[in-house]
């Protein structure tokens, strides 16, 4: 098993004072106990530090001398001995900010006499300092003891550990779950085949909350408390919960705790159908922002700059704005100045993070949605991190947050008897982004540009760039592209989307993320290796060689624009309501419909837009539309159509429910 390996750099630009507290550092990790492979090497200037920082994916702290001054290039100082005419780039202040903004993660301490220890300490006191060492002192082992203890620290798995440490008890189960540690399956002529297949463990650590010493995800105060608190310091927020039923219950949390029934809530009608149905068990008063839509290839983007910030203007009684950042296709808002217009009205902002988990971790992806200063950020840490399906994180940094309430809407939708596999893996997921994430998602980020350029160079596919994915009305906000996510132009190869993705499935053994009409979609992650890489390039430059003759683009139907909302979509959903048929008894598209009430979601995917919601008007545009879709034989969902016999129909409010409920039109 590989062994891991830590480095501090040390920060010093007195020779002689490097040297020795390099070479003594060194002896004392070779002389004492070091388990996490600790080694120190040194530079002489604050720029050669953070060439270093971001060139070493493998350092864990660093060591800065205060003497570090900031003067004019050229100017010369003689104090402390120094020689006259030295170049000097930064204070030790100034370094100690850009380490924060390039690697918030990496542990800072600075090297002090005794004599400036007040002026120092003042000086540094609002940054990113994990502690201080006199110059004078030359304890090298007791600096390393408090070094390794604190990268130690940082590699605690809490939860993990103490999952471990009761298996290996072996104690006998007189609780649940009912296989008991597999017993029921092992050996058994006809599921034995599933625990070989899964492995013990897996059902070793499926465990009960009748063991105290697990803690309990619902009211947590031992080893789960302290891996949020660890994961809330490596995200950068106040507090973090573990959620164990994906974002989409985390969104639900949050809509619950925000929002009372009425409310107004500003949000992306392109988010994902979680927040729909938050807007429905939270009974909130939605305002549906239109995103932008590429037209040529059928991709829907962020919404318009200029349309949240009316929206805000609009309604400074909303409660909360809800946005996707970064989209599934890629696309991140430039959130800073949007956050800072809706905390003028006092409205909370909470940010769809699920596909960008990743991004407090390297500096191509930064400012996340919380160091933007968003109040609430969720993640799919499961979906870009080392962490099982369903496993998520909700980060809060809302300086008004009601942790009782929040609380109780968590564990509204919070299993009793959570899969303490999925709290464990997200412990390690924590560990893994704080301990190597830069240095994986650099060799991610790497592997991203080449692959790009290898689809380019087959002739016949073409990555999009962030200029070909934005729609007009969004090119002047600000919006950047995570090169992570490679959405793919196939038109040029000959084949439809379903051919090449069978084709991809069948003869090369490659599975894509998603798919539009034209497109492909491709998730590069930390998991991501140069042999997947080097055999999707095959793949595509094979496909490529067949010379298959171009085909026309397909243009994917429009979906139309939102209609008003007539009532509370919770109002309409609890209603009964009727089945109504989208085709007449002639197979035409039932006319009857336009002007009826819907009663539930109704949401074409690809895109995943909510053509309908609960509590919105039909129109006879989106029956011609739906009835389209119906017919269509390509590739589109439609979730939330119900069938009566055979035939599609839409649920709709019956008069006399309309009647009965409050208009808001």
């Amino acid at each position: 098993m590989a062994k891991p390996v830590s480095r501090v750099l040390v920060v010093d630009d007195e020779p002689l004072v490097l040297r020795e507290f390099v070479k003594g550092l060194n002896a004392a990790a070779r002389a004492l106990d070091n388990p996490l492979g600790l080694s120190f090497t040194g530079v002489a200037t604050a720029r050669e530090a953070l060439v270093a920082i971001e060139a070493d994916g493998d350092l864990q702290a660093v060591l800065v001398d205060d003497k570090l001054y900031s003067l004019p290039a050229g100017a010369a100082r003689r104090a402390n001995g120094r020689a006259p005419g030295k170049k000097l780039q930064m204070s030790a202040l100034e370094l100690v900010q850009r380490i924060a903004r390039l690697r918030p993660e990496l542990d800072v301490y600075i090297l002090i006499a005794r004599e400036s220890e007040d002026d120092v300490v003042d000086a540094l006191f609002a940054e990113a300092v994990d502690g201080y060492f006199y110059r004078e002192e030359r304890d090298f082992r007791g600096i390393y003891r408090i070094l390794n203890a604190q990268i130690r620290e940082k590699a605690r798995t809490p939860f993990y550990d103490q999952l471990k440490s009761y298996v290996s008890m072996a104690k006998d189960q007189w609780h649940t779950p009912g296989h008991a540690s597999g017993e029921s399956l092992r050996g058994s002529p006809w599921v034995n085949d599933f625990y070989e297949f899964m492995g013990e463990h897996v059902f070793d650590a499926d465990l009960s909350v009748s063991v105290p010493m697990l803690d309990s995800l619902m009211n947590p105060t031992g080893v789960i408390a302290e891996a949020q608190n660890l994961a809330a310091k490596a995200f950068g927020a106040r507090r973090t919960f573990f959620a164990t039923n994906g974002t989409s219950g985390a969104n639900k949390v949050i809509f619950q705790t925000l929002l009372a029934p009425g409310e107004k809530l500003l949000l992306d009608r392109n988010c994902h159908k979680s927040v729909h149905h938050g807007v429905v068990l939270s009974g909130a008063h939605p305002v549906y922002l239109e995103s932008a839509l590429n037209r040529r290839y059928g991709l829907y983007g962020p919404v318009p700059k200029k349309t949240i910030l009316a929206a805000i203007r609009r309604h400074p009684d909303a409660q909360a704005l809800v946005l996707t950042s970064c989209t599934y296709d890629g696309l991140r808002y430039d959130l800073a100045p949007i956050v800072a217009a809706a905390h003028a009205r006092g409205i909370k902002v909470i940010v769809d993070e699920a596909w960008y988990g990743f991004a407090r971790f390297h500096p191509e992806f930064r400012p996340t949605a919380l160091e933007a200063g968003a109040d609430y950020a969720t993640q799919s840490t499961h979906k870009v991190l080392s962490a099982f399906s369903q496993a998520s994180m909700i980060h809060v940094n809302d300086p008004d947050f009601r942790e009782h309430l929040f609380r109780e809407n968590f564990n509204m939708h919070t299993s009793t008897s959570p899969q303490y596999a999925l709290i464990a893996s997200l412990d390690v997921a924590r560990k893994q982004a704080v301990m190597e994430g830069y240095k994986l998602l650099a060799r991610t980020l790497a592997l991203a540009r080449e692959l790009r350029a290898q689809i380019d160079s087959t002739g016949a596919f073409r990555c999009l760039t962030l200029a070909d994915l934005l729609p007009e009305e969004v090119r002047a906000d600000g919006i950047r592209l995570d090169p992570t996510k490679v959405t793919v132009d196939i038109s040029g190869c000959g084949y439809t989307v379903d051919e090449l993705q069978a084709e991809l499935f069948d003869r090369y053994n490659i599975q894509i993320e998603k798919s539009t009409f034209n497109t492909i979609t491709l998730l590069l992650t930390i998991g991501t290796t140069r042999s997947k890489v080097s055999r999707l390039y095959d793949a595509l430059m094979r496909i490529a060689r067949e010379r298959r003759a171009p085909r026309r683009p397909v243009r994917s139907p429009e979906i139309p624009a939102f209609t008003r909302l007539r009532y509370l979509p919770r109002d309409a959903y609890y209603c009964g309501g009727e089945l109504v048929p989208v085709f007449d008894e002639r197979e035409r598209v039932n006319r009857a419909l336009a002007g009826r009430v819907c009663a539930d979601g109704i949401v074409p995917y690809p895109p995943g837009i909510p053509l309908l919601v609960p509590g919105q008007a039909i129109t006879r545009e989106i029956v011609e539309y739906l009835g389209g879709v119906l017919r269509s034989q390509k590739r589109i969902e439609l979730h939330g159509i119900a069938y009566d016999g055979y035939a599609p129909c839409v649920r709709v409010l019956r008069p006399a429910e309309e009647r009965s409920l409050r208009r808001l039109d």
